[in-house]
């Protein structure tokens, strides 16, 4: 009874893409969360009569013979890149990449990590740093009798002084891009790393290179859709009741099976 197995499959498919979906609505007012589809495969078919074999009983051609599919099975949980809109928040650390790329940040253990939450901040010396206290890389630090910080769209940083007229340039916040963002590896906290998949990171300034450009006082959203993740609810949990009702088929097959005697 092959149904009870292929449906299994189907169940846990339909499982997997509704966890996908809860992910994306718990995240749906993360800062730069980029939304996440769940894409799935056939699996393996059992070729009862492989198309084109020739029938020993008169010598015809099979045109499309007997292909048993045995279920299915994820394939990727993609991220969906997409722009979020833009906040308004009137913070002068507060940083939105519009466009492609990532913001450089240096975890504890010296890797880098990218990541598009521009919410950052000061710490005590201060250095600019994302929420969790990790430096952006390259490193600036911000004088502590600076009165403000302007932050132009190429990624400059300037200072502004109680005894100077003209602004101090402080440093220069660099933009790294992919060639498959698609491939860089989560590990939550809004980061991600470097993988073989993704690619080796591409460092310029912003608004070069294909990369977007830097809009201080912004941040973005989340490019989840509510609407579109509860349409797909609805039809994952479809999904999920229709692969049940083949097993309890199946299951009231077997039982006629075993009744007769």
């Amino acid at each position: 009874m092959r149904a009870l197995q292929i449906a299994a499959s189907g169940m846990s498919a339909q499982q997997t893409r509704v966890e996908v979906i809860a992910n994306n609505l718990a995240n749906m007012n993360t800062t730069g969360f980029n939304a996440r589809r769940a894409e799935f495969a056939d699996l393996h078919y059992q070729q009862v009569a492989r198309p084109g074999s020739v029938q020993a009983s008169d010598g015809t051609m099979l045109p499309t013979g007997v292909q048993l599919g045995l279920g299915v099975r994820p394939t990727a949980i993609s991220v969906m890149l997409a722009q979020g809109s833009l906040a308004a928040t009137g913070g002068d650390l507060d940083l939105a990449i519009e466009g492609n790329g990532y913001l450089e940040v240096t975890l504890p253990d010296g890797r880098a990590a990218y990541t598009r939450d521009g919410g950052l901040k000061r710490s005590a010396d201060g250095q600019i740093v994302t929420s969790d206290g990790y430096p952006v890389a390259p490193g600036v630090t911000i004088p502590p009798d600076a009165r403000s910080i302007s932050i132009n769209p190429e990624g400059e940083v300037y200072a502004y002084f109680a005894d100077q007229v003209a602004p101090q340039l402080l440093g220069q916040i660099t933009v790294s891009g992919f060639t498959n963002p698609k491939g860089l590896e989560s590990i939550g906290s809004n980061l991600f790393l470097e993988s073989p998949a993704s690619g080796p990171a591409l460092v310029a300034t912003p608004g070069q290179d294909g990369l977007g450009t830097l809009r201080q006082g912004y941040l973005e959203d989340s490019s989840v859709d509510p609407v579109r993740e509860v349409t797909d609810l609805i039809e994952a949990q479809r999904g999920y009741e229709l692969n049940s009702k083949v097993i309890t088929a199946a299951d009231q097959m077997l039982g006629a099976m075993v009744q007769i005697r």
